[in-house]
């Protein structure tokens, strides 16, 4: 891991321009945030593959999955709560009813939009986007995990939600074997406590985990980059070990990571739960560090409800 933060929204627009001759077909939309999602540099190069619909986000996606039938591989971009809210019909009806491989990156996700408010921040994505049928979920941890990301997805043959932040992130992977979308990455092994993470909170949990382990806890670590379809088989023996998980996210815990941890633990392998994201609440404006404080997405609160789930009682 490096301390040195790079912006996944940065990333996203390098990646876009990496592949671009790799994939001839592949193509870009943007619902006039092009600056802000940095998709304007691949627009600036490759104008007649990049189409700005303005504000219509729905007619965006519509566009996307038309261009899909007939075998480009369009690749949509804009706020993840415009793109998971305002287009949820075309999602829903056009491109995952038919299993179009569109991939749809929800920029400024979690509380990465953070001086825009309640209205911009968007903290039900990964809810709505997995209860989508044949919808892929993924959530990269860094801009090396993005682009491997969008590589793969650029081979599927149905529908990918990628999820990425806007603000500079600690670079983890860039020395990891690349991601495997389904598979979950295992960053730490213990046997006293698991954690599951996915995104922003990858780099705090690693943190956490050196902290429990001077405290003498031994915790099995895991990155569930793939919300959907989540690793059933991983998790299953990590909890039939440990007994006890705990999940992080950058989202609201009704629907999210904690939810579909515990959809599997239920059925297969039943253990203590405690669970770290926003509560049943809209958040507010500030500054992103102190938002994620505010709402309980820290270090030391990692620390914290680990302790809680390991005592005794």
């Amino acid at each position: 891991m490096t301390a040195a933060g790079v912006a996944m929204r940065d990333a996203f627009g390098e990646a876009l321009l990496s592949l671009a001759s790799d994939v001839p077909e592949m193509v870009v939309l943007d619902a006039d945030v092009s600056t802000s999602t940095r998709t304007a540099a691949f627009g600036q190069r490759h104008a007649n593959r990049f189409f700005n619909v303005g504000v219509a986000e729905a007619n965006m996606v519509d566009i996307a999955a038309g261009m899909a039938t007939c075998g480009l591989r369009p690749i949509v971009s804009t706020f993840a709560v415009f793109l998971t809210l305002k287009a949820a019909d075309q999602l829903r009806n056009i491109v995952c009813y038919n299993k179009l491989p569109v991939i749809l990156v929800g920029n400024y996700a979690g509380l990465s939009d953070s001086y825009d408010g309640a209205s911009h921040q968007s903290i039900l994505d990964i809810s709505i986007m997995r209860a989508m049928p044949n919808m892929t979920v993924v959530v990269p941890a860094d801009g090396v995990e993005l682009l491997q990301a969008l590589t793969a997805s650029l081979r599927r043959d149905s529908p990918t939600y990628i999820r990425i932040c806007r603000n500079p992130t600690p670079v983890l992977f860039a020395e990891a074997p690349p991601l495997e979308i389904g598979k979950i990455r295992k960053l730490n092994d213990g046997s006293d406590l698991t954690i599951a993470v996915c995104g922003v909170p990858t780099s705090m949990a690693i943190e956490a985990v050196s902290r429990l382990t001077h405290r003498g806890i031994s915790v099995d670590l895991l990155e569930v980059a793939t919300i959907k379809p989540i690793d059933v088989e991983a998790l299953v023996i990590s909890s039939k070990k440990t007994g006890k998980v705990l999940t992080v996210e950058e989202h609201t815990i009704h629907g999210g990571l904690g939810s579909a941890v515990a959809e599997v633990l239920s059925q297969r392998a039943a253990a203590k739960m405690g669970f770290i994201g926003i509560q049943d609440a809209f958040t507010e404006s500030g500054p992103y560090d102190a938002l994620l404080r505010k709402y309980g997405i820290s270090v030391d609160r990692i620390e914290s409800e680990a302790l809680r789930l390991l005592a005794p009682g």
